[in-house]
């Protein structure tokens, strides 16, 4: 489930241009996605939940009323609605459902759930896996249908216009379109998994070690055992050796840099 952040992120990118252009804005008015991320089924009674199923399994909705009726408002004026007082909070409850307020649910909840529908369709083909129907359109009407399982896992969306004010709706997914989101996260770090180990291997390079030796002196033994702390032993400092497990592959010349001795110049030995 640590992989559910990934697809919220790029649902809600997608989400968040639908809902700020031209078209999205002719229903969504001035309400902005704040926050999408997935958590478990609310425990709401009141809300009111509309499935519609699509070729990868089906999707239910459910908007806060107050989100609906500001929706309405702001397209439609509140003639004909309750009256209350300048600045009192409004109370869903006292206004009725009406026709109008019910096909606007359908809309927004099949709009959500054809991008919902989009964006697994486009994880699962991005990792290679083949789903008959899977870019299909969903054209199915939404239909009232039941609210997810406590123990289900449901998208919530936090949306916030003018005046810090929010409110939420929720996506839930039923078995079968969560196993489809999972299987497409899941390919798809299995798939950067593979990548990367082909990139370790011998096709990108192969790491050895290599020895330098930067002057060798031959000498006696009596020599050598005659020898005391602090005696200078004269040398030459030629080309060095560069070993690999006492094999000679190349030489090179001997330099300082900043008080270190370097190897540059490297030529091959034979």
């Amino acid at each position: 489930m640590h992989l559910l952040p990934k697809f919220a992120r790029r649902f809600a990118d997608a989400l968040g241009t639908a809902m700020a252009g031209p078209g999205g804005r002719r229903y969504w008015g001035s309400w902005r996605l704040a926050n999408l991320a997935f958590e478990r089924a609310p425990d709401e009674d009141g809300l009111r939940w509309l499935g519609v199923a699509g070729p990868l399994g089906t999707a239910a909705v459910a908007f806060e009323r107050s989100l609906l009726l500001d929706l309405l408002e702001g397209r439609y004026g509140r003639k004909g609605k309750p009256a209350s007082a300048p600045g009192a909070p409004r109370d869903p409850s006292l206004e009725r459902v009406t026709a109008t307020e019910e096909r606007l649910a359908a809309t927004l909840t099949a709009q959500l759930v054809e991008q919902l529908h989009a964006r697994v369709a486009e994880g699962l083909a991005a990792v290679g896996v083949e789903v008959p129907g899977a870019d299909a359109a969903v054209v199915e009407a939404p239909c009232a249908t039941s609210a997810p399982g406590k123990a289900g896992w449901v998208i919530r969306m936090t949306l916030a216009t003018h005046g810090e004010q929010q409110s939420h709706c929720w996506i839930g997914l039923d078995q079968e379109l969560m196993a489809y989101v999972l299987q497409g996260l899941k390919e798809e770090r299995s798939s950067v998994r593979t990548a990367r180990a082909g990139n370790d291997g011998l096709s990108s390079g192969l790491f050895v070690k290599l020895d330098g030796r930067l002057v060798s002196k031959e000498t006696t033994l009596g020599a050598l055992f005659e020898l005391k702390v602090g005696d200078i032993i004269p040398v030459s400092v030629g080309r060095a050796d560069v070993l690999l497990d006492e094999s000679r592959l190349f030489t090179a010349a001997v330099a300082e840099h900043k008080g270190k001795l370097c190897l540059t110049s490297f030529e091959d030995a034979e």
